[in-house]
């Protein structure tokens, strides 16, 4: 057989292993479930973390309590499915992740109409999340501010446990736990409620103040000066 025969012969094969081989598959950006839970890219996670499970049909009744170990005392969470089933989806899930096991809650809000400790953020810094958004789930039931005329503003009571966000549909892993009546819009899901022993944990917390800084002259906006540190966090049960 001709020398050039041969080269042809062996081009061919490489050619046809070439146009043989598939091309790799990008990797899903978001699920394809009610949720929709997306990938942000440009936000990556502070801890590596899956996407969410995100099932066709997303349970949406019953109650699911988490406990949250922090070094300051213990709380127990009541997740409620029928608020905001997405938002305990992903909640439970970064649980089970270990994704919030031993974090830092980065702030502690002490204005007279806002006072909440916000959480769930692995850096510490208050941007990071878990690498994903997912859409609002916003309440529709909360009573309206008492001194508000146009009731623009509502009432999230003490134990009301929501998410923090940056905007519409940019939920992620930080939530916030109201120790006192606070006045916001309706722009935060809430998801769940903190029982007895936890509120006396964040009165706790609340009692020591924030930590004074040149972005906190008032005191009242910044880390908690009893720095509270989760432990753990993890579902009771099957969920």
């Amino acid at each position: 057989m001709k020398v050039s025969a041969v080269i042809a012969g062996a081009t061919l094969m490489v050619a046809t292993m070439l146009v043989a081989t598939p091309a790799q598959a990008a990797p899903p950006t978001g699920t394809k479930g009610p949720c929709g839970y997306t990938k942000t890219p440009d936000e990556p996670p502070a801890r590596p973390v899956a996407l969410p499970p995100d099932p066709k049909r997303t349970p949406d009744k019953g109650i699911v309590k988490v406990v949250v170990a922090t070094n300051q005392g213990p709380m127990l969470l009541s997740l409620d499915r029928a608020k905001a089933p997405c938002t305990v989806q992903s909640f439970l899930h970064l649980a089970k992740s270990r994704f919030y096991d031993f974090t830092t809650c980065h702030r502690l809000t002490l204005y007279s109409t806002l006072k909440v400790l916000q959480c769930g953020d692995p850096s510490g810094t208050g941007e990071g999340g878990p690498g994903y958004s997912y859409k609002d789930e916003l309440p529709t039931d909360l009573p309206n501010w008492p001194t508000d005329p146009t009731g623009a503003s509502k009432v999230y009571a003490r134990g009301v446990l929501a998410m923090a966000n940056a905007g519409p549909d940019t939920n992620g892993s930080q939530f916030f736990l109201v120790f006192a009546d606070s006045r916001l819009r309706p722009n935060y899901t809430v998801f769940g409620t903190v029982d007895r022993t936890g509120l006396k944990t964040l009165d706790k917390v609340a009692a020591g103040g924030t930590v004074v800084s040149a972005d906190n002259p008032d005191n009242l906006d910044g880390p908690p000066v009893r720095k509270t540190d989760i432990l753990i966090a993890r579902s009771l049960g099957s969920w």
